[in-house]
């Protein structure tokens, strides 16, 4: 099975470096060297094992803090599909091959060999689902309450020209970019044809960084219905006892993913994440000028400048999926937790969990956790791997219910 997977879009033009010999569907060749293109193309490498290719500026994190251009090299197959916004330039890879990347994407080539497993399974199954699961295609849901209310999340998006796209909303594909390990092939001929199933039906596998301690269940994050393998779980050994969601936020309670393991987090991150330390506890603060125009320019909606913030519904993790922000002119109700998360941060915040304290002439918020919580935690599921708990450990202790079968 081969995954076509999608690089760049709209380009008027693309230039790619040829490592290796290709040729065209008329079989003309192209020698190894840069080439421009203007117009749909498909090149084939002459042998899959030593031809490449190599595009610059390729944009990763888009959207997020990290965001930034790299160059990167990619094996197999190199098309280019012409839509009215431009070119696409898209990669067709074997799927082991892709899962290979992938895993040494999302996290690093030189994590704990149980880690890449425990990935490899779900990045797999994740790419499956929606073939083995058909539901609607869409990016973004709306949901307008009232005038005051705005409820968004944004779904698995149809890509009509590839299966998935490239970056952090589907999974990260540096092609061979990032250095392969020998770890990272073993995991991925060791799980071959294994996916995680709940009830024979293969799961839709959803992962984030850091859950902060806890992580979320789905409906918080996407639509109000309840997948039992996507409930919350407490991420450690044994739940402590039960405390506020703002008490739980305000501390610093022992789980997995809460590490100061310098030498660990150096092995398990690639470079652009590690700039990210402080993802268990973080703290940012807004002037309340500050927060009417992060909510002008990401709602469009002028407020004035703000006068409250008031969490209204979380989920149990902590993080926020209705929050109230009242200005001088008017308020406005958001949800859920990606939308708020977007509307509070040039960029996006760390996640939604967050409890908000007014200090004189600012806001500050104190937050948990690292993206939606959602599923598997890669920092808990790297230490659980580090202490030395298996691959199936790891899938049962994030997705309750669920097992590996081919």
């Amino acid at each position: 099975m081969n995954v076509s997977v999608g690089l760049i879009e709209g380009q008027s033009a693309v230039e790619v470096e040829l490592i290796g010999a290709f040729t065209d569907a008329s079989r003309n060749p192209y020698a190894p060297g840069r080439h421009r293109f203007t117009s749909e193309v498909a090149l084939t490498p002459s042998d899959e094992s030593s031809c490449a290719f190599a595009l610059n500026n390729v944009t990763i994190g888009i959207g997020f803090h990290w965001e930034r251009k790299e160059r990167q090299v990619f094996r197999g197959a190199f098309r280019l599909v012409k839509r009215e916004a431009g070119l696409t330039v898209i990669n067709d890879v074997p799927l082991e091959e892709y899962v290979t990347s992938v895993i040494s994407s999302e996290m690093s080539a030189s994590c704990p060999l149980e880690l890449l497993k425990a990935h490899a399974v779900i990045s797999r199954s994740w790419l499956r689902f929606p073939k083995a699961n058909p539901f609607p295609a869409r990016r973004a849901q709306t949901r307008s309450l009232d005038f005051h209310e705005i409820v968004r999340w944004y779904g698995r998006q149809a890509h009509p020209d590839f299966d998935v796209c490239a970056d952090d909303h589907c999974q990260r594909y540096q092609g061979i970019t990032k250095a392969f390990s020998p770890a990272a092939a073993e995991a991925v001929r060791a799980t071959a044809g294994e996916f995680l199933r709940y009830k024979g039906a293969i799961c839709d596998a959803r992962f984030s960084k850091c859950c902060g301690g806890i992580t979320e269940s789905y409906a918080t994050a996407w639509e109000d219905e309840d997948i039992p393998y996507l409930d919350s779980v407490y991420d450690g050994p044994a739940q402590p006892c039960p405390v506020s969601s703002e008490a739980r936020i305000c501390s610093n309670p022992p789980a997995y993913c809460n590490t100061d393991d310098s030498a660990l987090l150096s092995r398990i991150l690639p470079g652009f994440d590690q700039e990210t330390r402080d993802f268990y506890r973080w703290q940012v603060a807004y002037t309340p000028d500050e927060l009417a125009d992060l909510v002008r320019s990401k709602l469009a909606v002028d407020l004035g400048p703000i006068r409250d913030m008031q969490a209204l519904a979380r989920g149990p993790s902590g993080r926020i999926y209705r929050l109230k922000i009242t200005g001088e002119r008017d308020h406005l109700i958001i949800g859920k937790e990606l939308e708020i998360r977007r509307a509070l941060s040039r960029t996006h915040l760390y996640s939604s969990a967050f409890i908000i304290k007014k200090e004189s002439d600012r806001f500050v918020l104190t937050g948990a956790g690292w993206g939606h919580g959602v599923g598997l935690c890669q920092i808990g599921a790297a230490v659980m791997a580090n202490a030395g708990k298996t691959y199936s450990d790891i899938l049962q202790h994030y997705y309750r219910g669920a097992a590996v079968s081919a």
